[in-house]
């Protein structure tokens, strides 16, 4: 008998897959590598940057818009808040003007326990915005006034608040009751 074997190689072999099968695969793997990198030119790697900065530039843009819509967005939301609170306070203040016009009435006909009822009333609403339209002498004005009686004088060029029927009220620049009067001109 002789010391080789009848298959020869098949002891020999590594059982991790061999060091020779583990360097041809790696030597391979190299080669792949070597032959894409020089497949590749400058000006195929030009082309690339430029074609990923472009993309990068236009997500860029697209954040800009999204970042730039989200705070109008955001804008339009606490504007729309603070008008409904305006609107709200609007109400209230339109609510409290007949209490106002009565004890405007109850002071003018003598009764001087409401006097300072209206003055706490009228003090308090003029600290939040509340301003009274007292027209009397002053060009007409269709914002501010509503003219519901009219004289005709030949000696007034420029329609002019004669009297005040009933006092208008403005809220924070607004006007909520436009002031009735009568006119001359």
């Amino acid at each position: 008998m002789s010391d080789t074997p009848e298959n020869p190689g098949v002891g020999d072999a590594d059982p991790g897959g061999g060091a020779d099968s583990d360097g041809a695969a790696e030597a391979a793997a190299q080669a792949a590598v070597d032959e894409a990198v020089a497949s590749i030119s400058v000006e195929d790697l030009v082309l690339d940057l430029e074609r990923v900065s472009s993309e990068r530039d236009e997500y860029l843009d697209g954040l800009r818009r999204l970042q730039a819509e989200f705070e109008n967005y955001r804008k339009a939301v606490a504007k729309r808040e603070v008008d409904a609170k305006e609107r709200a306070n609007d109400k209230i203040v339109n609510e409290l003007l007949p209490v106002l016009d009565a004890c405007d009435g109850a002071v003018a006909n003598g009764a001087a326990d409401v006097e300072p009822i209206r003055n706490a009333i009228v003090e308090n609403l003029t600290r939040q915005g509340l301003e009274r339209l007292e027209p009397a002498g002053e060009v007409f004005d269709p914002a501010l006034h509503e003219a519901v009686m009219h004289e005709a004088s030949p000696d007034v060029e420029v329609p002019t608040v004669a009297e005040v029927l009933r006092v208008g009220y403005g809220w924070n620049g607004r006007v909520l009751r436009p002031a009735m009067v009568k006119t001359i001109g």
